[in-house]
């Protein structure tokens, strides 16, 4: 796994719609230093960092950069389990392929 996607992972989950405007740059910034396509482990270790919201938009970012994945990418939680609403959107749009 590339060291920009470490960071970011590490990092944990996207803060939600009240963190402060640094905090939320910051996270845009390390998003924004991941190129495409990434590899189909480092999507789905990024598939874990959604947070409970989508981050004025970060998360559609995010889930953007995972589908540049290449083949299949490892299965994330199905629609119908305890899932958030993003891994909902991964599993609709390709988790099921």
């Amino acid at each position: 796994m590339r060291p920009e996607v470490q960071t970011f992972v590490a990092d944990g989950p996207l803060p939600n719609r009240d963190a402060d405007e640094e905090e939320i740059d910051r996270r845009v910034a390390q998003l924004d230093t991941i190129s495409a396509p990434v590899t189909p482990g480092e999507a789905h270790a990024l598939a874990g960092c959604f947070g409970p919201d989508d981050c004025y938009g970060v998360a559609w970012s995010l889930l953007h950069l995972i589908e540049t994945s290449p083949g299949l990418v490892p299965r994330v939680t199905p629609t119908g389990t305890d899932a958030d609403d993003w891994h909902h959107t991964l599993w609709n749009r390709w988790g099921n392929r």
